[in-house]
């Protein structure tokens, strides 16, 4: 027998999907393995997560937030999808984030929430924890994973490739059989520099976005697109990667090198907070008749048209003459980053840029986040559910991870209550990870120079606006670039930023064929030609 970890569920990712999935099976009595690449459970996107989830009103209805969702996703979103999270999401979220978990989100009253509303909103439907809900929700979830036996957490781990029946298994049986089956993943072990195999009766991939193949975001510096190109290789369904979200209002800090831009969350504009270009006019009614509330894409391309008029490196947010709120209390994270560079948001307008932000499409998985491949499950911004279409509505995404988070876990559960286990036979076919290079080459300047291209490239061709000559020249490049990368990697001894840099550009290149592909100019895939 080989030198196999064996678990019943594998999830890779520590988010609100991938954590709320982990605790809804362990709670079953499942085993969960949870890996995470960082040294905590803190390094994902879901702590970044300023403005809040989508809740409901009291005039609400399943059918208002069903509108605003396809509105905002330019009736490219899956009807499906959408009645889904409309009709079950608020249910969810109160099941478990306020009854299990005890999120302390804001309150009016002892007995009322303080709801928001945000871009694309026809409502204040919108729960929050002042300006970090995000962070608020995982510390709360993270707490419940340390307590639980059942979920083993492994940190410092960056999943290579998935394990497949037709890839991998070194039994005929397995290799002809007609349906490829997932049956874990090969795993980087940061501490120890070796590759862990871990076997595992389902995987839940709950990776993340994609942003850190741009050159400006707002995601955390694991968001490199690594469950999209390991499910894409493995021979999963990809769908809707040219939906790359900008978000308008990231904040313009002159010439930083940060690798990522501290978001300013569209909750400040959902408080009444208006865009002003340099002359302190207020643009937005001149793009749309929703003006500062109109959906993302909308807002990003109005921000990018006013900065080619102006040759302005950036426009601003006047929160100090439109707010009535207590700037300094409803915002407290962003009131202390604006004063880090000089600016008091209850006196000045903060400089804002667009920058890339949320990832729209994914690993296409249905309601019970099952993808196209066997005993593989998706959750989270990684995979494409069809509830976003073309742009996503503000404040969906945290709502969507928990939803399909919880969701994996119901459909597993039933499954591994039926004993649908690997078996023996299975576990033995599947050898351990044999390195191909033999060169110890992972040359920091080399790596450095292969991400400034993925990242210039795909901001300056895949970016807000995008042409046929653009796009053919991304295309191009970045088909160069794979190709070298993999030459390299296969020479090379294996490594963390080895890894990283492979699942990047092949992520990159994954959304640039789409976009290449996909003639149609709508919502966040823009094409001026």
């Amino acid at each position: 027998m080989n030198n196999h970890v064996k678990t019943d569920v594998l999830v890779i990712g520590s988010g609100i999907a991938g954590s709320i999935a982990a605790l809804t099976l362990a709670a079953a009595g499942r085993e969960v393995t949870l890996i995470t690449a960082g040294d905590s459970l803190f390094t994902g996107n879901t702590r970044l997560a300023q403005g809040g989830i989508v809740f409901h009103a009291l005039q609400d209805n399943p059918r208002k937030l069903e509108q605003d969702i396809l509105t905002a996703g330019w009736n490219l979103n899956l009807l499906r999808a959408v009645r889904y999270l409309c009709n079950k999401g608020p249910r969810i979220l109160q099941e478990t984030l306020i009854d299990t978990y005890h999120i302390p989100f804001a309150q009016k009253s002892a007995d009322s929430w303080y709801l928001t509303r945000e871009g694309g909103h026809s409502l204040a439907r919108i729960l929050c924890a002042a300006d970090h809900t995000g962070q608020t929700i995982i510390e709360r979830l993270v707490e419940h994973i340390e307590k639980t036996p059942n979920i083993r957490v492994l940190t410092q781990r960056t999943a290579i490739d998935l394990l497949t029946t037709h890839h991998h298994a070194q039994h005929m049986d397995f290799k002809f059989s007609l349906q490829n089956q997932c049956v874990g993943a090969y795993v980087f072990n940061s501490q120890m520099e070796k590759v862990e195999t871990i076997l595992a009766d389902f995987t839940v991939l709950a990776t993340g976005g994609v942003g850190q193949v741009y050159l400006h975001t707002t995601n955390s510096r694991g968001s490199i697109g690594s469950g999209l190109s390991m499910a894409s290789r493995a021979g999963a369904k990809i769908m809707n990667a040219e939906y790359m979200q900008f978000h308008p209002t990231a904040l313009y800090e002159g010439s930083s090198k940060a690798d990522r831009r501290f978001l300013i969350s569209e909750a400040v504009r959902g408080e009444g907070a208006r865009l002003i270009n340099s002359a302190g006019e207020a643009f937005m009614p001149r793009h749309d008749q929703r003006a500062d509330l109109a959906p993302r894409d909308i807002v990003a391309r109005a921000i990018t048209e006013e900065l080619l008029k102006s040759g302005d490196d950036c426009v601003y947010l006047d929160a100090a003459n439109y707010v009535e709120a207590d700037l300094k209390k409803r915002f407290p994270t962003i009131y202390e980053k604006c004063l880090e560079i000089g600016v008091d948001m209850a006196r000045d307008p903060i400089p804002v840029v667009p920058v890339a932000h949320f990832f729209c499409g994914g690993v296409l998985v249905d309601n019970r986040g099952r993808t196209t491949l066997e005993r593989l499950y998706a959750a989270g911004e990684c995979s494409c559910t069809g509830l976003h279409g073309a742009n996503r509505l503000a404040s969906t995404s945290l709502l969507e991870g928990l939803v399909w988070g919880h969701s994996t876990a119901l459909d597993i559960i039933k499954r591994t209550g039926n004993k649908s286990r690997l078996s023996r036979k299975l576990q033995s076919a599947i050898p351990d990870w044999v390195s191909l290079g033999e060169v110890k080459n992972d040359d920091p300047a080399l790596i450095a120079q292969d991400w400034a291209t993925i990242r210039n490239t795909m901001w300056n061709y895949v970016g807000i606006t995008r042409t046929t000559a653009r796009l053919s020249r991304a295309f191009s490049e970045m088909r160069n670039l794979s190709k070298n990368i993999q030459d390299f990697y296969k020479q090379t001894v294996i490594s963390k930023p080895i890894i990283d840099l492979f699942h990047g550009c092949q992520a990159a290149y994954l959304i640039t064929q789409a976009a290449l592909r996909n003639k149609k100019s709508q919502g966040c895939h823009y094409r001026v030609d």
